[in-house]
Order: structure tokens, then sequence, then C-alpha cells
């Protein structure tokens, strides 16, 4: 089966692979044995294949009900739900939701609803690990608002971790957002927090397994003006 990269990843595995080539090459044509030249191989094959699964692109498609489906934007684990208070655009109480990717996720992101982005805001920060409380509000990260057809917004926040360098957000204020869509790309390990009117219905628990674009995460209220 053919495997889609994204095309975050495209010069990134096309460097490496051309790293790779340069050390294993002399190691097949002049060291004897060949064992070292062999597990040298083996040992990168391993490595190259992770990188790949890394940048995967797959396209997902819902099959549920997308009407005030909120769907992980997130291939990872829920580490974190709760209510907050969110002070960044929402200025109210809300339910947070997070999911962490490790560096054996794909860490392509998806909207976690259907609607208009309305606001998108990119902030510097630091790099703790990602799986930590305070990297919500002090990691490097990247903030978008997404108003359903209902009238209610969704805050979606990409949160740089330990190992993560660059945040891609490609979502811009007036952009039609659909679940079905790539919004952004994280590179390494890092996370995703959504923040959700409070009376949302949450359809997972602490420790559940997502899948981006796939697993219902949780039921917006109907809205009284839908």
């Amino acid at each position: 089966m053919r495997v889609k990269i994204h095309h975050e990843g495209t010069g990134i595995l096309i460097a490496v692979l051309a790293i790779l080539l340069i050390l294993l090459v002399p190691l097949w044509v002049w060291v004897r044995p060949l064992g070292l030249a062999i597990a040298a191989t083996a040992i990168s094959a391993v490595f190259y294949s992770f990188a790949v699964n890394f940048f995967r692109s797959p396209r997902r498609v819902f099959t549920g009900n997308p009407v005030n489906a909120v769907v992980s934007s997130a291939d990872g684990t829920v580490v974190a739900l709760e209510e907050t208070f969110e002070d960044e655009y929402l200025h109210c109480r809300c339910i947070q939701l997070s999911v962490f990717m490790s560096i054996l996720n794909v860490h392509a992101n998806w909207f976690p609803v259907n609607g208009e982005v309305v606001y998108i805001n990119y902030h510097p920060g630091r790099f703790m690990a990602a799986y930590l409380p305070k990297s919500s509000t002090e990691n490097e990260r990247s903030t978008v608002v997404i108003r359903t057809p209902e009238g209610q917004n969704v805050l979606m926040r990409q949160i740089a971790g330990a190992m993560a360098r660059r945040i891609v957000t490609y979502a811009r204020p007036g952009d039609e957002a659909s679940i079905e869509d790539h919004m952004g790309f994280i590179k390494f390990g890092s996370r995703v927090d959504l923040y959700l009117p409070l009376g949302t219905e949450i359809l997972v628990k602490i420790g559940d397994k997502t899948i981006g674009g796939i697993t219902e995460v949780a039921r917006l209220k109907p809205s009284v003006n839908a």
C-alpha cells in the first residue's frame, strides 16, 4: 500500500535518507566482515521507518453525524480533561480536553469542528514537556478559534513539546473549517488542547487513545438559536 507523506516532511526525509546512504555505502564497500554494515543498515531502516511513520499524511473521513460533533484534532492519548478558565479569546470557563502526541504518532492536525475560522494567534514560548499543565500557557503555541454553523466557538491550541521546534498552522481567519481537513502540523512530540463550552457532552476519558479526524471526543450542546 502506498504511503502518502505530508509535505512538511518531504525535505526532511530526503535529507535523512541521503545522510544514511552516505554513512552506509562506505561500510558495505570497504569494511569487512559485513556484520557491521548489516547491523548499521538494520538500525538505519528501523530509524527511517519511524521517521516515515511520523510524517505520514493519512486521508481520513468522519462517518458520524457532523452536526455538533467535536472530533479529535490529533492522534494520541487524552491527558487532560477538566474545567478551566480560557483567557486568550473566549474569556470564560470552559472544558479543556487535551491530547498528547508521542513521537510515534502521526503529527498532522485536523480541524475539530466544521465552521469558520474567526481567530488565529501564534505565541513564542518555552519547550517544556507537552504533557505538563503549564505547557498550555508557557510553551510555544498557536491558537485557532472556529465558530460552528450553530454559532458556538471552539478553541484549538497547538502546543510544542520538549522536542518540537516548529508549529505549522495553515488556518487563516475567514477560512472554512472541515473536520476532514488538515489545519496544521507539529514537528515532533507535542500536544493539542480543545476548549469547549460548558455543557458539552464528553465522550472520552483520560487515557483513551484518539485518531485525528475520526474519533468523536465530544458533542456540543445544541444551540437555542439553531
